[in-house]
């Protein structure tokens, strides 16, 4: 009887909110916009294991509102730095040569995140953009999300006591807009493209008339490397695989997701469930800041995103106009650069006023400690295009997501908003489809054209990475524009990679040519990605597993469970082995370090070969490989490392044979025996005793291990030897999620947080799901109201202004 009252009473408070009136629309004006939001708004949001909340809302302003508040609630510090950040304000609050974390931007400096982001704000680019009717801008429900999410937000710091020492009693922790959670918002959208170039934008400046005209030659190989470390940010990446109905146990589709993210600051992601009754009912995770779900699933269809090989910017080369050296040429007539001149307020100091200069293209780069090494002389310089600096639609493509009820409304609202700046989607759903796709906003740049209008820099970087240098001095080289394309200059839909309902459709940040081995995607432009080329140890490592998983079929989602915790080191199972056998024939069973000293290795030769391949908590001689992988692999030129080459007729198996004989390979063992026996670490030591995070004092095992290695279950972790081994983990497996179908109206779904749900130390749920994953459990997902009623840890709240 008691579990019948609690249940009537906790539907009646959701649906009570859910039918609750609102006060009359009003229309957002841009000082609606500037101003903290407010309107009398309200939503339930009810709590199970591990902190998750359940917003429940009559209508997207509500919802908004709820979403914004959960947020605040578990990650108040870290939002309101992202919040200083998009304002512009590091500098007055931090300091000028302190360092942001890295989430909204590149900038090496706090300086120079506020002379973009000021730059941004001044200039109003943002707001221009709310302000253009959908597709181009936000829909009208996007918007009600973003002001209702900034206002639940400065509910909460009205309402609630601040408990992280992180932000405990700042004053930068201030009420926010609808405009501040749109800047940050485009802020994620430009990452690949603007964001990732921060300090080249706000460091650029003309040459003096003693500059040369052949200052610092751009080096093709240079900017190849760079780029390549820019995209979007190179400790990122993911895995995601969708199989349809033809491998699984019931004929419906599964959904593995597995984004590798930071474990630290703003671009965390954050779990919710977001229910509007009769029009919206998802759950999954959201990148923080963001009021929908970015990742997730609802009843008839799961998804998951991976960083793209897409190269999401040009650079245009500008001829300069003699003795000016800002104003450039285009066919033959001269155009002024725009100067745009910001301030900054600086703690304890002068205001610091700075130019930037902006062209037809986007803003002049050059920087000499930038991330794209290219020079400003009397006669040259460079421009970056970046399609994404006119995107705001990332919130509504995954708003489409979430209502879809298939992998074709998927596919449709793609279509529909192009909204992605920087990834791929995979997709499955209930009715036993699979999706990959390679749809996001991309300059329009065209083999042909880059074949035409390739500088003799761009004849280098194109090929080799897929960065287009066009040469700006010629109007026919502009990007023009596809008739399907929601903005000008970019591709549109018809041109993007695809492939549906193949066995299985995988990624791990290579190119769509594998995404499946069997169906071979070709016949995109270079700058979507590579066809043919060799591709990482993880990407093979997972079509190995995944193709295997959908050839011997009936497929469950606790299938999906078993890969994502499998840790299947493919560089161990090619080249363990070999290292072992070649480690035992060595003279004496001794090695020359890089210092010139003789290191006994015999003991090694032993851990190596009894390992097991794996980088689990208890695999024992797992750290060994993994430090003596690191060390070949930067001693070894990869061509040098196996003798069997790769192949493109057979792009999974190859390269493959591990060259033992390969000048460093004895060195690399001793330095890696050298090495772990000054930290006092057995060679044969479980890995969970050296692979840690430290939550609370307590020292918690991870599985996994790091991308040189292949593995499916990505770890990037900190080496500190003074610590014992890996002390912390700075990316890697985030918000994980297996997702099926069994018939009933509720998504059959396993999720895990890594990181847990909240930054706080003094919260709850700190660590409690990185605990999970320590141990390679799941958290089994309340979807449906039966399961959330039952929940055994429900706690229901109704927020409101």
């Amino acid at each position: 009887m008691r579990t019948r009252l609690r249940q009537l009473v906790v539907t009646a408070v959701a649906l009570a909110t859910a039918s609750a009136t609102l006060p009359a629309a009003t229309a957002q004006s841009q000082d609606r916009q500037e101003r903290p939001a407010h309107g009398g708004l309200s939503a339930v949001v009810r709590y199970t294991e591990y902190g998750i909340p359940h917003v429940v809302a009559k209508d997207y302003a509500n919802l908004g509102f709820g979403t914004g508040w959960a947020q605040a609630a578990d990650q108040v510090c870290v939002l309101a730095d992202g919040f200083v950040t998009v304002r512009g304000e590091r500098s007055r609050v931090f300091g000028a040569d302190a360092a942001p974390d890295g989430s909204l931007s590149s900038a090496g400096e706090n300086l120079s995140s506020d002379l973009y982001f000021r730059g941004v704000r001044d200039t109003g680019t943002v707001r221009k953009l709310l302000d253009q009717p959908a597709p181009r801008g936000p829909s009208h429900q996007v918007k009600d999300l973003m002001r209702g999410w900034a206002a639940g937000y400065n509910a909460w710091l009205k309402q609630r006591r601040i408990s992280d020492p992180a932000c405990r009693g700042a004053a930068w922790v201030r009420p926010v807009t609808a405009l501040d959670v749109a800047t940050r918002l485009y802020a994620l959208s430009v990452l690949g493209g603007q964001g990732g170039t921060v300090d080249d934008i706000t460091a650029a400046r003309p040459p003096t008339g003693s500059a040369t005209t052949n200052a610092r030659t751009p080096d093709a190989e240079g900017l190849v490397r760079a780029v390549r470390d820019l995209l979007p940010d190179s400790s990122m990446g993911s895995n995601a695989v969708a199989f349809d109905g033809s491998t699984t146990a019931n004929g419906r589709g599964l959904l593995l997701g597995n984004p590798h993210y930071p474990w630290q600051g703003g671009r965390r992601f954050w779990q919710a469930q977001q229910t509007i009754p009769g029009e919206l009912n998802v759950a999954g995770g959201s990148l923080l800041g963001t009021p929908t779900i970015s990742i997730g699933y609802n009843a008839h269809v799961a998804w998951s995103h991976t960083v793209s090989t897409g190269v999401p910017f040009t650079i245009h080369q500008l001829t300069l106009v003699p003795g000016d050296p800002t104003a450039y040429l285009v066919d033959g007539t001269p155009e002024r650069m725009t100067e745009r001149t910001v301030t900054v307020a600086v703690k304890d100091g002068t205001p610091v006023t700075r130019s930037q200069w902006w062209t037809r293209y986007g803003p002049v780069v050059s920087s000499p400690e930038g991330d794209l090494p290219l020079p400003w002389t009397t006669t040259t310089a460079y421009a970056l295009n970046d399609p994404n600096a006119a995107n705001l639609r990332f919130a509504d493509t995954s708003l489409g997501f979430g209502k879809a009820r298939g992998t074709a409304d998927v596919l449709g609202s793609l279509t529909r908003n192009q909204g992605l700046p920087w990834v791929n989607t995979v997709a499955a759903d209930s009715s036993g489809h699979s999706l990959f796709t390679q749809s996001q906003v991309l300059p329009r740049v065209t083999d042909d054209l880059a074949t035409r209008c390739s500088t003799t820099l761009g004849k280098a970087t194109y090929p080799a990475a897929g960065v287009a240098v066009l040469d700006g001095a010629r109007g026919d080289c502009a990007l023009g524009s596809d008739a399907d394309a929601v903005q000008p200059g970019i591709f549109g839909p018809a041109r993007m990679p695809t492939l549906k309902d193949a066995p299985y459709a995988e990624n791990s940040n290579d190119s769509a040519w594998l995404a499946n081995a069997d169906r071979p995607l070709t016949g995109y432009e270079r700058i979507f990605g590579t066809v043919g080329t060799q591709h990482s140890l993880r990407t093979r490592g997972a079509i190995e597993d995944v193709a295997a998983m959908a050839e011997r079929g009936g497929l469950t989602v606790k299938d999906l469970q078993h890969q994502q915790f499998a840790n299947r080191v493919p560089a161990g199972v090619l080249a363990a082995d070999a290292a072992a056998r070649a480690c035992a024939a060595l003279p004496g069973g001794t090695a020359t370090g890089s210092d010139g000293k003789a290191v006994d290795v015999t003991e090694a030769c032993g851990a190596l070969k009894a390992w097991d391949h794996s980088m689990d908590t208890d695999s024992r001689g797992a750290l060994l490989f993994d430090r003596f992988w690191r060390k070949l692999i930067r001693a070894v030129p990869g061509a040098q490392l196996w003798k069997v080459p790769f192949s493109a007729a057979d792009p999974v198996r190859t390269p493959n044979t591990l060259n033992t004989d390969a000048p460093g390979f004895a060195g690399a063992l001793a330095d890696s025996v050298a090495e772990l026996r000054a930290a006092g670490i057995a060679l044969d030591a479980e890995l969970g005793a050296n692979q840690v995070v430290v939550r609370g004092g307590q020292r918690i095992p991870v599985p996994g291990g790091t991308e040189l290695l292949g593995v499916w279950n990505k770890i990037e972790p900190v080496w500190n030897a003074t610590a014992g081994g890996y002390s912390e983990v700075r990316t890697g497996s985030s918000h994980v999620q297996a997702v099926g179908w069994d018939g009933s109206r509720c998504p059959v779904a396993r999720t895990l947080l890594t990181y847990s749900q909240s930054s706080d130390p003094n919260s709850a749920h700190f660590a409690d799901q990185t605990r999970l994953f320590s141990r390679e459990k799941w958290v089994t997902s309340r979807f449906c109201e039966k399961d959330i009623l039952s929940s055994p840890a429900l706690k229901v709240v109704r927020v409101h202004e």
